[in-house]
This record gives structure tokens, sequence and C-alpha cells, in this order.
């Protein structure tokens, strides 16, 4: 069940909020939701690179508060708003995770 939320989250939820928010333009916009899951690359640099009992949120420096707070920032700007929505989504559906990841111990 935590697997299917987590890739809802990542690939059914954009496309919900591509459809529902954007629909002249769903495509481009569900396009850019996806994009923002780049942010993942940040993964690449932690030995593992994956350990599924690691939670991204204030590991990956990509996923830290700080890039948080700037990825809040992005919704201010009409120009960046679907990438800062994108980039938050990414982080709490990776804050779900740690809550899952957490609960299991």
């Amino acid at each position: 069940m935590q697997q299917f939320i987590h890739y809802f989250l990542h690939f059914g939820f954009p496309l919900v909020i591509a459809w529902g928010f954007y629909r002249p333009r769903w495509l481009r916009a569900y396009i850019i939701l996806l994009l923002t899951m780049l942010v993942d690359l940040d993964h690449l640099l932690a030995n593992p690179v994956f350990d599924p009992c690691r939670c991204s949120i204030g590991f990956h420096p990509l996923h830290s508060y700080v890039a948080i707070a700037g990825y809040a920032l992005l919704l201010i700007g009409p120009n960046t708003r679907l990438a800062g929505i994108g980039l938050l989504l990414h982080m709490v559906t990776d804050g779900i995770d740690c809550l899952f990841i957490s609960s299991s111990f």
C-alpha cells in the first residue's frame, strides 16, 4: 500500500493537479510537474544510492529544509509557481514515506 501511495503522489496526483487547474495546457503542466522529480538526482550522491529505511527529507541536499524553503518561494512568481508546486508535492510525498518508515520500527 505504501508504494501505491508513493507512486500515485508522484505520478497520479500531478495529473490531477494539471487536469484540474491547468486544463487548457494540462499536458505542459503535467510534464513540468513530472520534471520536478529530477530533484531525486541528489540520491546519486548517497552511499548506498537507495536505502529503503532512509528518510530523504533532511538527508539529501535537494531535500534539505533550506531547499524546501526555497521551493516554497517559487510559489510567489507566476512563472515559477508550477515548479514550486511540483517540488513541494515531491517533498510532501517523501515526507509521507518518512512517516511510513518511522512507524515501521
